[in-house]
């Protein structure tokens, strides 16, 4: 039952998360449909990831009063109709309602099925938490030649409708796994949301550690294409194609990086990607023609992506089990709603006429210094709520 438990998470992790990132090759489309320029659209993708951000607190509340599973059936059937509200929209506004409601059904997920699979899997946290993110992983990498397909033949409406139709198909799949009893594993006992606060050192460095690269990653892959397309002279099927590549490279990061966060002391190894991600977001911005770029995005896209299991390996592991799923989502919460302004920052600031590369490049150096400050911390054992002799625990 745990196993078929699972599989049916890794279906609504892929939808969930193609939700989110149907977004970034529908810009330009976007721009055009609706008439307006990057900013507005920079909205319209911030928005999504702001929704993904503001459920997790109070989710993480509700998960001290009702299961998990519950909470993951009821982000579902939000996906559902979120996803049809989007491909209904007539307007700016309706379609920035549509993708903040994307935005609510994937964090109202995340937040209660991470800490679910990390229960269901206590002994290969790293491992399993790495495969979730793996099928939700493959969502991104299809997103691009999925909503291109889709543009030949019809309109970027069909993406959503589609996406309707699958989101109620694996959510009533998911229902009928509940009903047999396996719904009941892996629940928890984390019914004490004020003892998340308790942890607030280790949330806080949690937060430092993935936010501030998690701001830049938002605004580089919204306008992955748009940058393609603009300052390397790509067409836009070979743009399209740069962002194929960045996403497939974290199909074997999330997998390989979950293993490795299970061996590796958690905190140098974090370092050690932000700092791998930092020189590749540099040498993007000085690579030319395509193989080059294209050697380039998938080392970014590996790096990236490695991170996050690496990040999610570090927090339920040094978190006990009686606060895990509340301190988990102050977590997640309070990051992505930092992380959010990414895209709507580099949209706000393409359209002041500041070119992509001045951009990409001042965002690195604002992150390498910030990174540097948080590895003299961590090596004068400074880190709130990190013992260096304890790498694994809080």
């Amino acid at each position: 039952m745990t196993r078929r438990l699972f599989g049916t998470l890794c279906g609504l992790v892929f939808l969930v998360n193609f939700g989110r990132v149907a977004f970034p090759p529908l810009v330009e489309t976007l721009q055009t449909q609706f008439s307006v320029g990057p900013a507005t659209i920079g909205v319209v993708t911030s928005l999504v990831w702001l929704g993904t951000a503001i459920p997790r607190i109070p989710v993480g509340y509700l998960l001290t009063r009702i299961s998990r599973s519950k909470v993951v059936l009821g982000s579902g059937t939000l996906l559902v109709v979120a996803a049809a509200f989007t491909a209904s929209a007539t307007s700016v506004l309706t379609l920035q309602i549509g993708a903040f409601g994307l935005g609510l059904a994937s964090g109202a997920y995340f937040v209660s099925a991470t800490p679910l699979v990390g229960e269901l899997f206590p002994e290969r946290v790293g491992r399993m938490v790495g495969i979730h993110g793996a099928a939700s992983q493959v969502a991104a990498v299809v997103a691009a030649p999925v909503v291109v397909f889709i543009l030949a033949s019809y309109s970027w409406r069909e993406t959503f409708w589609v996406l309707a139709v699958a989101g109620a198909l694996v959510t009533l799949l998911l229902y009928a796994v509940s009903r047999d009893g396996s719904a009941g594993a892996g629940t928890g006992a984390d019914r004490d949301f004020s003892a998340a606060l308790g942890h607030w050192k280790l949330i806080l460095t949690g937060i430092l550690l993935i936010a501030p690269a998690g701001f830049v990653w938002q605004g580089l892959f919204n306008f992955l294409v748009s940058y393609m397309t603009q300052a390397k002279a790509f067409d836009a099927a070979t743009a399209s194609t740069m962002l194929t590549i960045v996403f497939a490279a974290g199909v074997p990061a999330f997998s390989l990086s979950g293993r490795l966060a299970d061996k590796l002391p958690h905190v140098p190894y974090i370092f050690g990607l932000l700092v791998a991600f930092i020189g590749a977001l540099v040498a993007l911005t000085y690579a030319q023609g395509f193989v080059a770029v294209a050697v380039v995005v998938a080392v970014l896209g590996y790096v990236i992506h490695s991170l996050f299991p690496a990040l999610d390996t570090f927090m339920l592991s040094s978190l006990p089990s009686d606060a895990r799923g509340s301190a988990y989502a102050v977590f997640s919460g309070a990051a992505l709603l930092l992380e959010a302004n990414g895209s709507g920052a580099v949209g706000f600031l393409t359209e002041a006429n500041y070119a992509f590369e001045a951009v990409f490049r001042t965002l690195a150096g604002g992150l390498a210094v910030f990174v540097a400050a948080l590895a003299v911390l961590y090596a004068l054992n400074r880190l709130p709520g990190v013992d260096r002799a304890e790498p694994s625990s809080a």
